[in-house]
């Protein structure tokens, strides 16, 4: 089967998949935000952030070696993937030993409980081998087996976790459990697979993959703790109350981020083999379609957001309503740098990842502890956002040193972002005119509907090759 026909099979199948399954999770949070006080939703999106920055020590990011690893152990694959199994394994027994040890001064220093602690390391491990074998299988173009073990971890996720918090006391632990169980039980039976698939271990892939992963970890960090700061930080310096409000908002932009990975996911193979091809003319036209397709769903979104709100927490949140724009804008920026980033991944040019990535977040860091205590939580996603930008201008400056410079749209991109800051300081305007931003959504809807009967042939051939596809794999 053509490269090209796979690769867009596979990517509709894990655009959707994920788009679906990230779904669950968001749909979720109006039922959680009204079981929870707002301080408990609080105390649980700082137990997540700090998940999202342990992820970074617990995982080392192995799984960003694969993108190289698939060229160069073509023949030896599996081997290559297990051998890093078993060695996340050991680092995270490593990590399970060292927070025991120390036990006060990590509960201390995140204001987390030692059992929740070690619940958190033991789900990463098993989080991390999902994403391997996840990983593995878009490399090859498969899809049937994550998608139905990844909607099955995400329902069971939601329903369990609803279950546990209406039943427990301890609300938050509850949730915590929920979150975790699913997780752990698919990650043992996929261990299972993909060790007895890689039936010999070898350490030679351990040093293959260090110098690749070990750069790109300050890199993970900073970008990590650079999209966990703001919420860390909001809880110690404006309360758990304010950092509820600013996550609800935060999950209204993540709605654009859960879009970003489903697509990107799909785009990375692809843009990986066009890439080895040095197809550089076919990566530029497809990614100017990716790109605006991507701008104008985030533009929707943003017209929407008081009703968005609504539905997530409840009139209780509608104080967290200009939080939303430079929380989505800055989505933008993420999910352009993001393509770029693929790009030095593919080169294994991490060093410069890392460096820009610990300027954005030392400059968010200063920024937040100038600005929060002054305008509050509203400042984080602002400062969150000028972050965002100095990431896209520092990796677009490193992929032209690569010499890739024009392998994206650059002129598309400069007017994506002028476009997004006229956008976002007018659609803050238009959320006190109701009706004005009704009529534009009409608008909206109406230009959707235009731009699908346009292009209605190609979409329906994209169908029919999907549909044939199909029914020349059976």
């Amino acid at each position: 089967m053509d490269t090209n026909i796979k690769a867009l099979k596979s990517g509709m199948w894990y655009t959707a998949a994920n788009f679906i399954i990230k779904g669950i999770g968001f749909l979720s949070t109006p039922i959680f935000t009204r079981l929870f006080t707002q301080e408990q939703y609080g105390l649980f999106n700082n137990y997540i952030s700090w998940e999202s920055t342990f992820n970074v020590f617990v995982s080392l990011q192995l799984v960003s070696t694969f993108v190289s690893a698939r060229f160069d152990f073509k023949d030896k694959f599996d081997e290559y993937v297990s051998s890093l199994l078993v060695f996340n394994s050991i680092i995270s027994f490593g990590w399970l030993i060292i927070i025991n040890v120390f036990s006060n001064v990590f509960t201390q220093f995140t204001g987390i409980e030692l059992r929740c602690l070690n619940i958190m390391i033991v789900y990463l491990l098993f989080a991390s081998i999902i994403e391997m074998f996840q990983a593995k299988e878009r490399f090859l173009y498969k899809y049937k087996v994550t998608v139905i073990t990844s909607l099955f971890i995400a329902l069971s996720t939601a329903v369990i976790s609803v279950i546990l918090v209406i039943l427990m006391e301890d609300k938050l632990w509850g949730r915590i459990i929920g979150n975790s169980l699913p997780t752990i039980f698919i990650g043992i039976l996929l261990s299972i697979v993909l060790l007895y698939n890689g039936e010999k271990n070898k350490v030679k892939y351990w040093r293959y993959a260090l110098p690749v992963c070990l750069p790109y970890v300050p890199h993970i960090l900073s970008m990590t703790v650079l999209n966990s700061m703001d919420r860390i930080m909001i809880t110690k310096i404006c309360g758990s109350r304010e950092n509820a409000l600013y996550s609800v908002a935060y999950s209204c932009g993540a709605v654009i981020t859960i879009l970003m990975t489903s697509i990107n996911s799909a785009f990375v193979p692809w843009l990986g083999s066009k890439l080895h091809e040095h197809n550089y003319e076919e990566i530029r036209k497809v990614s100017e379609k990716y790109i605006g397709v991507f701008v104008y769903i985030s533009c929707g979104l943003m017209l929407i957001t008081p009703e968005l709100l609504y539905v997530m927490g409840g009139n209780k949140y509608q104080a967290a309503l200009y939080v939303m724009p430079p929380i989505s804008f800055g989505c933008i920026c993420q999910f352009i740098y993001t393509m770029y980033v693929n790009v030095e991944q593919f080169n294994k040019k991490t060093i410069g990842m890392a460096i820009a990535s610990t300027i954005a977040a030392l400059s968010n860091y200063i920024l937040n502890m100038i600005l929060l205590p002054v305008f509050g939580y509203l400042a984080a996603a602002y400062t969150t956002l000028g972050s965002y930008m100095i990431l896209l201008f520092i990796h677009m400056f490193l992929v032209y040193r690569l010499k890739l410079g024009n392998i994206y749209p650059v002129k598309l991109i400069k007017s994506v972002l002028i476009f997004m800051t006229t956008y976002t300081a007018g659609i803050n305007l238009l959320y006190s005119l109701k009706l004005v931003r009704y009529m534009i959504v009409v608008c909206y809807v109406i230009v959707l509907l235009v731009v699908i009967y346009k292009y209605k042939h190609q979409i329906l051939m994209f169908l029919d090759m999907n549909k044939s596809v199909k029914n020349d794999s059976k």
